[in-house]
């Protein structure tokens, strides 16, 4: 318990940090009083957030492959790894990118954003997403660091860019008149920094990587892409209901978007370290199992969620109480101020089901069946949110879809930690 608590708090002040970002950029386009401006940004965020969910499903992949051959002690094997990771990522980030823009006033249009909303939102995402390969590479390393169990560097990466993008958001969006160009700008600095970071730490401290060749490449190249591929299409599943969220809420206005637009932020920032607690005992998961020590793949998958029951508890707590105090900073009007509520004072409390969800998709991915994350994962965002949503929000307006979301993920939650369980007691029948 104790390794799965400093790795998850080192690494949700990262995670927080990342989010944090976007948090700041919201809070402070919000004091310009337009509720076009926030959810221009609303509907920017549901875009952006397919391309940085595929980054992070590549960073779970990095964290698998590498920590299992660290485990193993084949250290020289890990370095070329790391590169053979970074390069690939990279590319496929690039693709990724290059497609969102291309497309980007349809996609927006498709998620019910029109006029001038949807330019707004579209021009943020051109500035904004060419950066998305540079910040894969931030994130190949921060995955690199937290495989070789270095939580506090890992951390680092994404808190000294956020300190600084905190920094320079006021100066952008009102000392240069910039307005959502300004909150672009910041973005990609931010990106910029923790790329650089993470490579310093990698390859300045932990010397974790190697020059490759074509042959080490083609060998492995095949172990990333085996646990990549269905670790993007589980994380997809997210940005997917999220989209669909979207979609439902805004059938009632601009108003709800922009409150959606900061419960999103909200989600990210009040837990974060559920994200992070995935994040971290997937390392701790690869290292052991790589050791043959199932006793404590085990022992991590309860401690792990015991720890979301905890955290979880804690974060719902202050959500409720800060409520009020969030509506009027961000000078919310009654629609968006009921989605607010609804989500701080009832559906956070799911995220008990979904950080369990998050853990059992930590033991998938890292221990050889990451199918399983991608079932559970889609059966939540791309099966239950869109009729639950629907439903509810025919009997409770926009605060109805938060509800919907929430059952979706208490039912899909449920299911993947009982399966999750049943796997990890299961692993000696794996070994040879």
């Amino acid at each position: 318990m104790g390794h799965v608590v400093r790795m998850t708090l080192a690494g949700s002040l990262g995670v927080t940090f990342m989010f944090l970002i976007d948090a700041a950029n919201l809070f402070w386009v919000s004091l310009l009083r337009d509720e076009q401006l926030l959810s221009a940004l609303g509907f920017a965020w549901t875009i952006q957030f397919f391309s940085v969910s595929f980054g992070m499903g590549m960073m779970i992949a990095v964290t698998a492959v590498t920590a299992q051959l660290i485990g193993r002690g084949n250290w020289q094997e890990a370095r070329r790894q790391t590169t053979v990771c970074a390069i690939a990522a990279f590319a496929m980030q690039a693709c990724v990118a290059a497609g969102a823009l291309y497309f980007r006033h349809e996609i927006l249009a498709l998620a019910g954003a029109g006029g001038t909303t949807n330019d707004m939102a579209a021009r943020y995402l051109l500035i904004s997403m060419p950066s998305l390969p540079v910040m894969a590479l931030g994130m190949v390393g921060s995955a690199v660091l937290r495989a070789e169990g270095d939580a506090w560097r890992a951390m680092a990466v994404t808190l000294v860019s956020g300190l600084v993008s905190m920094v320079i958001d006021p100066l952008l969006i009102y000392g240069l008149g910039l307005g959502l160009d300004g909150a672009a700008i910041a973005v990609v600095t931010a990106r910029v920094l923790s790329a650089l970071l993470s490579i310093w730490f990698v390859i300045g401290h932990h010397d974790l990587a190697a020059r490759i060749n074509r042959a080490d490449f083609r060998r492995l190249i095949g172990p990333f892409v085996w646990v990549a591929g269905p670790a993007v299409v589980t994380q997809l599943s997210l940005p997917f209901g999220n989209y669909l969220m979207t979609s439902v809420i805004a059938a009632f206005g601009d108003g709800a978007v922009a409150g959606w637009a900061v419960v999103s932020r909200l989600t990210v920032l009040a837990f974060g370290g559920l994200f992070a607690l995935a994040g971290a005992i997937g390392g701790i998961f690869g290292q052991n199992f790589g050791a043959m020590r199932l006793d404590r793949v085990r022992r991590t998958y309860r401690d792990a969620l015991l720890f979301c029951l905890v955290y979880t508890l804690l974060a719902w707590a202050c959500l409720a109480v800060a409520s009020p105090l969030v509506v009027h900073a961000f000078g919310l009007e009654k629609e968006a101020s009921e989605v607010i509520r609804a989500f701080s004072l009832f559906a956070a409390g799911s995220y008990v089901f979904t950080g369990a969800l998050y853990v059992a998709n930590a033991a998938f991915n890292s221990l050889g069946r990451p199918g399983f994350s991608t079932l559970f994962n889609w059966i939540r965002d791309g099966v239950l949110v869109l009729p639950l949503a629907t439903l509810l929000s025919a009997a409770f307006g926009a605060a109805g879809a938060i509800y919907g979301q929430a059952l979706a993920g208490v039912l899909a939650g449920s299911a993947a930690a009982l399966a999750g369980w049943i796997f990890v007691r299961r692993l000696q029948a794996r070994l040879p």
